[in-house]
This record gives structure tokens, sequence and C-alpha cells, in this order.
């Protein structure tokens, strides 16, 4: 993953140069909506401190700091992520020593546990190798638990000299009020339509504007909607297939994926049912007539069904449970006297 300089996500360019001028603290916050680039933010910043030739604060990414950074074997840099979002973050584990075979079999955890958090501490606390001090960056900062957040605090309050961290999230309140009031916050915004367009485009993402509006206007999870193989024309006929009963468009879709597209669908026909503005879908790509009792309940189960997306499902037959439940929202219209009278003669 190259770092330097951000033109991979342009639109962290200038928060970026505001940030590296106006930070100070030992400890920083960065949060905003998830899919603008928290994670590649955070390690930005830390190639700009860690940068041993710095340009009006930004990393030069050709010194022998950046480009230890870069290739990730940076002495004086430590990150602290789930193992289940490192293949997802582009952070494998090359280089690292093979865990057991018995380890190898466990589920990865999303979790960031209290013996790594301690290892860090531990490991800030040791001087620094390249002289531009150390930094820790811990992402997503919400997944360490109650008893790993509070073995930071201590850290947080009383750094070693020359550490700074940096935790980055999409929901600040998710943390405890202990570590959000420690650390200066910096605040990501959701980057321009035409920007996030343009990049977008230049992936090769067909019909962009289509999935930068699944996506709620956030460009990398849009990018993340179309690796997970979800077309432009895929997402515009979800809702008529939903209707039908057809879960076809879903499949080969992740679970948590095929969950979020059915609650982002049901989201919208709750809204055109009251007569506002759909967010994720197109006005004239939803049906119209759902119930809105209906769709209240079918919210409910897909509600449920996220919160235990990680559980070994048969992803087609889940999929197909939740499309036929989704299904039942759109009452089919009762035929017409005449059309009953016709079809019970032509039945006997």
């Amino acid at each position: 993953m190259a770092l330097s300089p951000p033109a991979n996500l342009p639109w962290l360019q200038r928060p970026l140069d505001e940030a590296l001028g106006q930070l100070r603290g030992h400890a920083t916050l960065v949060h905003g909506p998830s899919g603008v680039g928290q994670f590649e933010f955070a390690l930005l910043l830390a190639q700009a401190w860690l940068c041993e030739a710095p340009r009006n604060h930004r990393a030069c990414g050709e010194c022998t700091g950046c480009r230890l950074l870069q290739s990730r074997t940076h002495p004086d840099f430590c990150l602290l992520i789930p193992e289940a979002l490192r293949e997802a973050l582009g952070w494998g584990a090359e280089g690292e020593a093979r865990d057991s075979e018995a380890k190898s079999k466990a589920k990865p955890s999303r979790e960031l546990k209290v013996e790594a958090v301690r290892e860090a501490i531990g490991w800030a606390q040791q001087t620094s190798s390249r002289g531009r001090g150390k930094v820790i960056v811990i992402h997503p900062a919400q997944a360490m638990n109650v008893i790993s957040a509070n073995a930071l605090l201590k850290t947080l309050e009383e750094p070693p000299a020359g550490v700074r961290l940096v935790l980055s999230t999409a929901d600040p309140e998710l943390l405890l009020p202990t570590l959000r009031s420690r650390c200066q916050r910096w605040t990501l915004q959701l980057p321009p339509e035409a920007e996030s367009l343009a990049w977008l485009r230049e992936r090769g993402v067909a019909r962009p504007e289509v999935l930068l509006a699944a996506a709620g206007g956030r460009p990398l999870d849009a990018a993340a909607l179309a690796a997970d193989g979800a077309s432009a024309e895929a997402w515009l006929g979800l809702p008529q297939a939903v209707k039908r009963a057809d879960a076809r468009p879903l499949a080969g879709w992740p679970v948590p994926r095929a969950v979020d597209a059915l609650q982002k669908l049901c989201h919208d026909a709750m809204v055109i049912a009251v007569g506002g503005t759909p967010r994720f879908f197109p006005a004239e790509s939803l049906p119209p007539g759902a119930d809105l009792g209906m769709l209240n309940a079918w919210s409910k189960t897909l509600v449920r069904a996220a919160r235990h997306d990680e559980h070994p499902w048969n992803a087609a037959l889940l999929a197909e449970a939740l499309v036929i439940e989704g299904a039942r929202c759109w009452p089919v219209a009762a035929p017409a006297p005449g059309a009953r009278r016709f079809a019970t003669l032509n039945s006997r």
C-alpha cells in the first residue's frame, strides 16, 4: 500500500495538510463517516510524523523512514487492527511468523484484545530506533473491549516522550468517554460527489453514480460494493426482483453485503411509503404499494440477521428466506371477479 502522496484518495489531501499544521497533541482521534478513509488518513499522519525529510509537514515518500513504513517494516511504527480486518484493509501478515496449525484454524478475532494493547504499550516505552519518535495507530478504535481500552488510558494520560497515538473510528460515541476526552479530535467529511465519481471511474467502476448512491455517498464503500460483485444493473434491478421473491441478484454476495443491501431497500421502501425521498435507490426503481406494517416487520428481521452475519449461514438459503419475506411487503393485487371465475372454470 503506497502511502505518499495521498493521490489514491484525493479528498484526503486538504484535511491532511490542515491536520499536519494544527495537530499538536500526543493523541489524535480521527473520525467521520465510514468509507471515506479514516484508516488511510491515520497511516498518512504516521508516515508524515516519521518522515526523515519532511516537506512542509508532508512526508517526502522517498527517505528511508518513508520506505520502511511503506514496506511495513518501520521499527518505530506499531499498528493495532483486529485479525479479521487485516486482509480487508490490505494489511496482510506477510513477513510475520506463521501461527501454529491449531491457531490457524481458529476464527480471526474482530476485537483488539488486552494482550495486544499491553504489548504495544511496552513497545512504546522503548527508545526510538530512528530518532523521529514512535507512532501507534489503532483501527477501528471501538474494536478495543473495555479491558483493552482501560489498559490504554494510562498511556493516553502520560505517554512516553516522543510517542504519538492515532485512534480512528467511524463513530466516536462507541468509545469510552475517558478515551475520547484524552484525544484531540479530527473530523473527516464526505468528499464532494464529483471527486468521488471521478475516483471510482478511474478504478473502472461502471455507472459509479449508482453505486455511490448505494453506498450513501461513501466512495470506499462504493468501491467495496463493486469488488463484491455488485453491478449498477444488479442494484437497480434488486427492488423489482425482491417484489417477485427472486433472490438471484444476490447470488454470490457475502452475507453481510446481501443483508446490508436488503436493509437499504427496506429503508427506501419505507421512505416511499410515507411520501419521502429515497436515499440508496432511484425512486423510479422502487415498486410502489408496499405495506408499511409489513416493511416494519421485515426491517426487524433484517436487523436480527445483521447482528448474526458472521454465523456460518448457507448464504443462498438465507438470502432466499429474507427476499421471500420482503416480497410479502408488496401484496399481490386480487384478480377481478371475472378473472377469478375464468380461472375457476379452467381448473375444472
